[in-house]
C-alpha cells in the first residue's frame, strides 16, 4: 500500500479537522448544560486514528495520480460519514449504528434526509453537528469539483475549463490559492445568511445552524415542520436568495473578484438556471390554478420549487397533496439540480445543456448529411470526448436511479417511497414523496437494508457517480 501513502496521509489529516470540529458541539453542551461525554469520545477516537494515519505516512509523496485521486474522493467521504456518525451513536438518544451512519452520510453529502422524528427535543450539540457536517460537506464538494475532479477528467467538471475563454487553471494559478479563495468566499455567505435570519427573528442558534445547512444547500432544520415552522416570508425569501448563491458555480465568485462583472449575467448555465426556476414556477402556477385551486400559494410554489431543484430539501408546505401533475415537476426537479461547481447535486443544469446542444446537432446532420456542425458551449467549442462523458453520465444515472429504486422496493417499500426515495438519494434532496418520506415525514421508519441503500445512493449521486463506479472495475488498478 506503499503507493497509497499520500491518501491515507491526506486522510488522516481530514479526520484531524473532522475531530477538531466536533469540540464546536462540545462548547455547546457546556453552553445549554447538557450533560453527555458522546462528542468527547468521538473527537477522541477520531483525532487518534487522524494521527495515526497522518504519522505511519509522513514519507508520502507529494503529489496524487489518477488511481490515487479517485481512491482519496471515495475515501474522504466514506471515513467522514463513519467518523462523523460516532456522536450520534455514542450520544443518549438510542441511536442504532445504521441510523447514526444514515444521518451523518445524509449530512456530508448534504442529503437532508433525516431519521430524527422529534428535532424540537434534541440536545442543541446534536442539531449543531448536523448542521456542521452538511457546511463541512457543502464547501467539500465545492473544493473537490474545481480542484480535483478536473485532475480525474470524470464527471464532467471539465466544464470550468470551457465556461470562458480563460481555463479554471488561469483564473488562480495554485489549487490551494483556489481552495483559500473558496472557504474565504463560502464563510463569509455563511456569515451574511446567518446574520440575515438573526435580524429576521430567528434567535442565535437557529440563526448559524440554519445558515450553514442552507448555503451548503443540505436542508437539515431543527424544527419537523422544516422552514415553514417559522412561518415569516422575510425568513423564506432570505432562505431562497442563499439558497441560489450556493447553487451557482463557486469558481464564478473568484472570477467576479478578479474583475469579470458580468460572469452571473454571461454564463449560459446561470441563465438556464434562473429559466428552469421560472419556468417550474409558471407551470405549477397554472396547474395548480386550474385542478386545486384551493392549494394554490405562489409563496409556497416559488419556496418549493427552488428548494427542491436546488436539492436543499427546506420545505414550507405539504406539497405531495398538490396532485399528481406537481408530484411529477417535483421529481423531475430532483434530477435536473442547480449548477456545476456549486453544493447542488442532481445531474446538473449543464449537463442538460450539452445533451440538449448534442441532440440539436444530431437532427442537423441527418437534415444536412454534408453539412459540418460544431458544438459551442459559452462560446466556446466542445470536445467530443467531454460530450461523451456527458451522454454516459446521464445514461448511468438513471439507470443507477432504476437498481435503487428496484433494490428498495424488494425491501418492502410501496413504489412511491422506493422511486421517491431513490430519487432524493441520488440527487441528495432530502424529502421524498408520500406519507412515510414525505415533506412532513421522515426515513426512521424504514427497513435497515433501505437506509444502506438509500445511503449508497447517496454518496454515489455526491460523487458524480464514476469517482465511485470506476473503483470497481479491475483494469483500473491495473499498472
Amino acid at each position: 500500500m506503499s503507493n497509497y501513502k499520500t491518501v491515507f496521509f491526506t486522510l488522516g489529516i481530514l479526520q484531524i479537522i473532522l475531530g477538531i470540529f466536533m469540540f464546536i458541539p462540545i462548547m455547546a453542551q457546556f453552553f445549554y448544560q447538557e450533560i453527555d461525554s458522546s462528542f468527547f469520545g468521538a473527537s477522541i477516537v477520531t483525532i487518534i486514528f487522524g494521527i495515526l494515519f497522518f504519522l505511519s505516512n509522513l514519507d508520502h509523496e507529494n503529489k496524487l495520480n489518477l488511481q490515487q485521486a479517485f481512491l482519496l474522493t471515495a475515501l474522504s467521504w466514506l471515513s467522514v460519514a463513519v467518523f462523523g456518525s460516532l456522536p450520534f451513536f455514542f450520544s443518549n438518544l438510542n441511536f442504532t449504528f445504521t441510523n447514526a451512519f444514515f444521518e451523518s452520510m445524509s449530512g456530508i453529502t448534504t442529503t437532508g434526509s433525516t431519521v430524527i422524528e422529534n428535532l424540537e427535543n434534541m440536545p442543541k450539540s446534536i442539531l449543531l453537528w448536523r448542521a456542521i457536517l452538511q457546511w463541512l460537506g457543502g464547501i467539500g464538494i465545492i473544493i473537490m469539483a474545481i480542484t480535483l475532479m478536473p485532475i480525474m477528467n470524470v464527471g464532467g467538471m471539465q466544464l470550468f475549463k470551457i465556461s470562458s475563454n480563460d481555463s479554471s487553471e488561469k483564473v488562480l494559478p495554485k489549487s490551494k490559492e483556489i481552495a483559500v479563495r473558496l472557504i474565504y468566499i463560502y464563510s463569509v455567505l455563511t456569515m451574511m445568511c446567518a446574520l440575515t435570519y438573526y435580524g429576521f427573528g430567528m434567535n442565535p442558534f437557529d440563526s448559524i445552524t440554519h445558515s450553514m445547512t442552507t448555503l451548503a444547500t443540505g436542508g437539515f432544520s431543527n424544527y419537523n415542520e422544516s422552514i415553514g415552522f417559522f412561518d415569516s416570508l422575510a425568513i423564506e425569501i432570505s432562505a431562497m436568495f442563499f439558497i441560489i448563491l450556493g447553487s451557482l458555480p463557486f469558481i464564478s465568485y473568484i472570477k467576479f473578484i478578479n474583475g469579470n462583472r458580468n460572469i452571473f449575467f454571461s454564463d449560459t448555465q446561470i441563465k438556464t438556471f434562473f429559466k428552469v426556476i421560472f419556468m417550474s414556477i409558471i407551470i405549477l402556477s397554472i396547474y395548480l390554478i386550474f385542478n386545486s385551486p384551493e392549494s394554490y400559494n405562489i409563496r409556497s410554489i416559488f419556496f418549493n420549487v427552488i428548494s427542491i431543484l436546488t436539492g436543499t430539501g427546506y420545505v414550507n408546505a405539504q406539497f405531495d397533496n398538490w396532485g399528481g401533475f406537481s408530484l411529477l415537476v417535483f421529481l423531475s426537479l430532483m434530477f435536473i439540480g442547480g449548477c456545476a461547481g456549486s453544493t447542488t447535486c442532481g445531474v446538473k443544469i449543464f449537463r442538460f445543456q450539452i445533451l440538449y446542444l448534442f441532440i440539436a446537432n444530431q437532427l442537423k446532420k441527418i437534415i444536412y448529411p454534408k453539412g459540418v456542425f460544431i458544438i459551442k458551449y459559452n462560446q466556446n467549442s466542445i470536445d467530443e470526448k467531454f460530450i461523451s462523458s456527458i451522454i454516459s453520465f446521464i445514461f448511468f444515472y438513471f439507470v443507477i436511479f432504476l437498481i435503487l429504486t428496484a433494490l428498495l422496493s424488494l425491501t418492502g417499500l410501496d413504489f412511491v417511497t422506493a422511486i421517491s426515495g431513490a430519487a432524493t438519494s441520488i440527487s441528495n434532496v432530502g424529502p421524498g414523496l408520500g406519507s412515510d418520506i414525505g415533506p412532513n415525514g421522515n426515513f426512521s421508519s424504514l427497513p435497515d437494508l433501505s437506509k444502506w441503500i438509500l445511503s449508497l445512493g447517496m454518496i454515489l449521486g455526491r460523487l458524480e457517480l464514476f469517482a465511485i463506479l470506476v473503483l470497481f472495475l479491475p483494469s483500473f488498478w491495473r499498472n
